[in-house]
């Protein structure tokens, strides 16, 4: 049995691993490099492939998961948002780029249908490469982000439009009969699989949650994704557009954020097949022949598109700036035009010269994004300095993506038992703000609708731990049962933001040693817990005096926890100034009416004296002292920070008690 497409794929994932880490050291993005991969090994250079249909179909599966991953990120309320975008902004940027492009090939000479065809071609920009590159660098919610989704919308929205003068143009098809009963068709698939998506999508994954099985999961997330872009190719409209309608039905469930976690994987590695597909259908030998020509259409298309998509954004009263930088971030032409090329030969309006001159030039483009990208905020600055203050007024924003819950300086709990619970109750009490993560559905249904801050899905997936937002959190709380799964959360949010805070509850004191091997701060092993619960009652049921039973758990958790924290700093990860703090720890305490400190003055030196601590901050209210002067006196509900060792912060504990 010969294995051509599994072969194919190796030889292109080898030469892209070379090529992208070859690119990588001169700080080059990975797209050109995938792309470059796609020339050495396309039939007009080395020839290592030699069925690119194969490699092609595999690598409009990227574009389909790139679209679908967009469309779950984004909702259909922010698509309501940005309607004047997609509608006004897309509208003007394709009509007047066809105009602008037409205009200048008659003037070339080429006859007006050729013109027009032109114009199709260019009109037409990447949304794979640019949503792509936007995500990445994060700038999805921006000003130029939201523009840019906008007017790319509208654009897949016209390819079957497009598609359908083609023919046309060329002297052949239905003329605007046909185009309109296709439209019709495409208008009617579009609202159907919106609305049996919005209805249908929630009910199928309630009931594959329930099997709690994650194939199943994965399974239905590829189901509705390429069905329902399926279903609207069908009838002409893009893969990509389907995909992005499914997309946003699923945004608006709680499942959102676990299909994103399990779709991007797959998403990243069929996007590099498109990016290396791309670069198969060039002939370097064409771009050699001429090469003035493929600069003068590159330059062409680059100038055309920037003022064009800007002056759109402008009309629309947008900023300067993120015109301006949309604009440019536009300025390619995108992978539906070499579908729209392919027919343009087969009607005679592009002969092979004239394509091959225009994929050079479109790759070209392509290969520029990351760098557009890169310089588009300084060039749009500069250019904005120097233009007339009438222009200058915009006042429209698109807003920023929906965020469930905005928040910063925060706890994140990982499994919302018991134990989540007890801890969510008393972080709301002391009005401190948590996220919580949860795999059980019915937990999550019934804690949404309580208004509890919680997401459903997988901790161990980055993708979760981006959504409760760990780059602001300040301590992650690990309270789930499943040894491995702790340890497998712990690692990754230790990876994500090292300097986080990491609390872990695990069954025996037999599994601290790896968690603090992988940066845990704080364990707690229910053993240890139970143990105390357990002597506690046994003395209780001796009708031993409460205090002294105090005493013994206080003693029995100060030299159990202090041989724990060992344990830790043998591990610890920490540099800098907690070198020099081995063996301390700070501790905070109130200070309570009837207590020793209170009306005292930190010159006394009452809590130096007696417990050995060190004053580091004070706060009353809402001021914060730092470093207080020795005239300050301790009044009630004061909060002081101390520096000591853990039998210190014990005396001193006392200090501050009634």
């Amino acid at each position: 049995m010969e294995f051509s497409l599994l072969k194919d794929l190796v030889l292109l994932f080898g030469l892209a691993l070379v090529t992208v880490v070859l690119f990588r050291q001169f700080k080059l993005p990975s797209i050109i490099g995938f792309l470059c991969t796609g020339i050495v090994a396309g039939p007009y250079a080395l020839g290592l492939i030699k069925d690119t249909h194969q490699v092609e179909q595999m690598a409009e599966i990227g574009v389909v998961l790139l679209l679908f991953t967009i469309g779950i990120e984004f909702s259909l309320k922010e698509l309501l948002r940005i309607r004047h975008l997609v509608l006004w902004g897309g509208g003007l940027q394709v009509g007047v780029t066809i105009g602008a492009v037409a205009l200048l090939w008659i003037a070339l000479g080429f006859s007006w249908q050729q013109s027009v065809f032109f114009g199709f071609l260019v009109s037409l920009s990447s949304t794979a490469i640019l949503m792509k590159l936007l995500m990445d660098s994060g700038e999805m919610d921006s000003p130029h982000g939201k523009t840019c989704l906008g007017i790319l919308i509208f654009q897949d929205l016209c390819v079957v439009p497009l598609m359908l003068l083609t023919p046309f143009l060329g002297g052949a098809g239905d003329g605007l009969t046909g185009i309109v009963i296709v439209s019709a068709k495409a208008l009617l698939v579009v609202v159907i699989s919106h609305f049996s998506a919005r209805f249908a999508v929630p009910w199928i994954f309630h009931q594959v949650v329930r099997a709690r099985s994650r194939e199943l999961f994965i399974l239905t997330i590829i189901f509705v994704g390429f069905g329902t872009a399926f279903l609207t190719a069908q009838v002409g409209l893009s893969l990509a557009l389907g995909a992005f309608i499914a997309g946003l039905a699923i945004s608006e469930s709680e499942y959102s954020h676990q299909v994103m976690g399990d779709i991007i994987p797959f998403r990243d590695a069929f996007m590099s097949l498109f990016f290396i597909s791309v670069g198969m259908l060039l002939d370097p030998a064409a771009v050699l022949r001429q090469p003035l020509a493929v600069l003068l259409i590159v330059i062409s298309i680059v100038l055309i598109k920037w003022l064009v998509a800007s002056a759109a954004a402008l009309v629309l009263r947008f900023p300067p700036r993120p015109a301006l930088i949309s604009g440019l971030l536009l300025a390619q032409v995108g992978e539906f035009a070499f579908v729209l090329s392919h027919a343009g030969q087969k009607y005679g309006l592009l002969s092979d010269a004239q394509y091959q001159l225009f994929l050079a030039a479109s790759v070209t483009t392509m290969a520029l994004t990351p760098f557009f990208l890169k310089f588009a905020e300084p060039f749009s600055n500069w250019v904005t300095k120097r233009l007339p203050a009438v222009l200058k007024q915009g006042v429209r924003v698109t807003g920023v993506s929906h965020d469930r819950f905005p928040m910063e300086d925060h706890v994140i709990i990982v499994g919302f038992g018991v134990n989540g619970k007890n801890l969510a109750r008393v972080l709301n009490g002391n009005g401190i703000r948590y996220i919580a993560i949860e795999t059980n559905h019915h937990t999550v249904k019934a804690e949404r609708k309580k208004g509890t801050r919680i997401i459903f899905g997988d901790a161990s997936r980055p993708e979760i731990l981006s959504h409760a937002m760990i780059e602001k959190a300040r301590i992650v709380v690990i309270a789930i049962s499943d040894a491995t799964a702790t340890r497998r959360v712990a690692a990754m949010a230790r990876q994500m933001r090292p300097n986080i805070h990491l609390i872990v509850r695990t069954r025996y004191v037999a599994e601290m040693e790896p968690l603090f091997q992988l940066g845990v701060n704080d364990v707690v092993p229910e053993e240890f817990e139970t143990s105390v619960e357990i002597f506690s009652r046994v003395l209780r049921t001796y009708m031993i005096p409460h205090d002294q039973i105090d005493h013994c758990i206080a003693e029995i958790r100060r030299d159990s926890y202090q041989m724990f924290r060992t344990v830790s700093r043998r591990h610890s990860h920490a540099t800098g100034i907690s070198g020099y703090l081995s063996g301390v720890e700070l501790g905070t305490f109130r200070v309570q009416p009837g207590s020793t400190l209170e009306g005292t003055q930190l010159r006394d030196g009452l809590l130096r004296e007696r417990s050995g601590v060190s004053v580091l901050v004070i706060k009353r209210g809402d001021e914060v002292n730092s470093n207080p002067d020795p005239v300050w006196q301790f009044e009630v509900d004061d909060i002081v920070l101390v520096l000591g060792k853990a039998d210190q912060l014990v005396f001193a504990a006392h200090l501050f008690e009634s």
